[in-house]
């Protein structure tokens, strides 16, 4: 296996000073950079507007513009229904991307999420319940279970990478194979929610905080919103007990069909960014919790 191969490249990280130069060349933003704004795997940043505002500056590259206005439509909707989500102040097509300016939520990212965050972040789920049901616009998001997703849930790293894996990814594509091969219903779906992309409030405990916003709403879909849930246990592989938690809670809610396809999409997502952006341990240890249902 190559480090040259192109099937292990990185995904592309945000460069902010570039990023807000092109905008203010190509708009009348006048935005002014602060700095970079804490974790994601892409990257974010802290922008002012020429009147004092904050906001949060992210990017796709050539990025699809419809689809980012609709996502800014929806998360109009999310407000309506009382979520904490953020507006998306501007949208604007430079060269070679697509910038997005969000406004900036109260709050900073939890730094131990604990018990209590978790089931905040259970709780706030339901609040997403059919909120597409008028918008069948919004498409039902690829499980990338048979072939390999744009730039993520790529196939090609497991198949080169180790004789686990290979067996892994034989497992996903099984699971592709069978029913159900898509998730179903018309709730808001948010394809990466976890604590990374949630703010609580400065004055209580990063812990145990009252949550202020949830961010990072690049992936966006219509289904079901029990998937969020999938996503949050994956979030939880370095607490065990929390996990186990998660665990049991899956089992409840989810038939077991569905828990495999959910379970088999996490599982290639997060093996397959480990194996490109992180170590060999890193991989390893994501291996060891997709294997825990794998069989199943």
């Amino acid at each position: 296996m190559s480090v040259d191969d192109p099937a292990l490249a990185p995904v592309r990280r945000l460069e902010p000073d570039r990023l807000v130069a092109l905008v203010n060349a190509h708009t009348d933003a006048r935005l002014t950079l602060v700095g970079p704004a804490p974790g994601g795997q892409v990257g974010a940043a802290y922008v002012r507007w020429s009147d004092g505002r904050e906001g949060v500056l992210t990017w796709l590259p050539d990025g699809p513009v419809g689809q980012v206005r609709r996502t800014a439509e929806i998360l109009a909707l999310a407000r309506e229904r009382g979520l904490p989500v953020p507006a998306y102040d501007m949208i604007a097509e430079v060269p070679g991307a697509l910038a997005i300016v969000q406004e900036r939520l109260p709050g900073a990212p939890p730094t131990h999420p604990d018990r209590a965050l978790v089931e905040q972040l259970v709780e706030l789920v339901e609040g997403f319940a059919g909120l597409l049901a008028e918008r069948p616009d919004v498409e039902v998001p690829d499980m990338w279970l048979r072939g390999s997703g744009p730039g993520f849930c790529l196939h090609r790293p497991l198949e080169l990478h180790n004789v686990r894996t290979r067996r892994l990814l034989e497992w996903v594509r099984t699971v592709g194979a069978s029913e159900p091969s898509a998730m179903a219903g018309d709730d808001l779906v948010h394809l990466d929610y976890h604590p990374g992309n949630v703010l609580v409030a400065e004055s209580m405990p990063a812990d145990g905080g009252a949550i202020t916003g949830i961010v990072d709403w690049d992936g966006i879909g219509r289904g079901d919103r029990r998937f969020c849930l999938v996503t949050l246990r994956f979030a939880m592989l370095s607490d065990p007990a929390l996990g186990r938690w998660l665990d049991g809670l899956l089992d409840d809610l989810l038939d077991p069909a569905t828990l495999r396809l959910y379970w088999a999409h996490m599982s290639l997502r997060q093996v397959d960014w480990a194996i490109r952006h992180f170590s060999p341990g890193d991989v390893e240890d994501w291996l060891d919790l997709a294997e825990t249902r794998m069989d199943s």
